[in-house]
């Protein structure tokens, strides 16, 4: 074989890896997508507006900046979904009974039916199987990752551990 041919035919590999690497990137977006879609769908809620109900669930009483901290978001960003759950009928704010300046979000009870019925928000399930790897595996996907985001010059993103596709808040 020439050398020219080797040339070709390993242009030829990278440029099949490329495409698979690719390929993998939009599975896993179709897949952040689709889950996004389907619990809109199915129970009218998108990822973050799930995440939070289920926080405020587990934790009844907290406030907004509470909230904001526990789940990794900006408090703007919680007062907004909360402010849409409100109106959805999913939460409501008490005033607090031991700090009149505070407000604490509590869960309804339609919101409690809609919760026994969720699925649970795609992270955790990627959570419960990124655990289950062993060390080694977790440390080579989270260094593949990086090298992803620095390939794709995505450094600077700032993003919460919330798989959702588009932005966090629907307008």
């Amino acid at each position: 074989m020439k050398t020219s041919e080797l040339g070709n035919d390993q242009d030829i590999k990278k440029k099949q890896l490329c495409s698979e690497v690719l390929i993998l990137l939009r599975k896993i977006n179709q897949a952040i997508d689709l889950h996004s879609k389907d619990l809109n769908k199915k129970y009218g809620l998108t990822g973050p507006q799930l995440i939070i109900l289920q926080e405020i669930s587990h934790n009844s009483g907290l406030t907004i900046t509470g909230l904001a901290k526990r789940i990794s978001l900006s408090q703007g960003t919680v007062t907004d979904i909360v402010y849409r759950l409100e109106k959805k009928g999913f939460l409501k704010r008490v005033k607090s009974t031991t700090d009149k300046r505070k407000t604490e979000l509590y869960v309804t009870t339609e919101c409690e039916k809609v919760l026994d019925k969720a699925p649970p928000p795609l992270q955790e399930t990627f959570i419960d199987h990124f655990t289950d790897l062993k060390d080694w595996e977790q440390f080579m996907i989270l260094s593949s990752l990086q090298r992803i985001v620095d390939m794709m010059s995505a450094k600077k993103i700032d993003v919460s551990p919330i798989l959702v596709s588009g932005p966090l808040l629907e307008r």
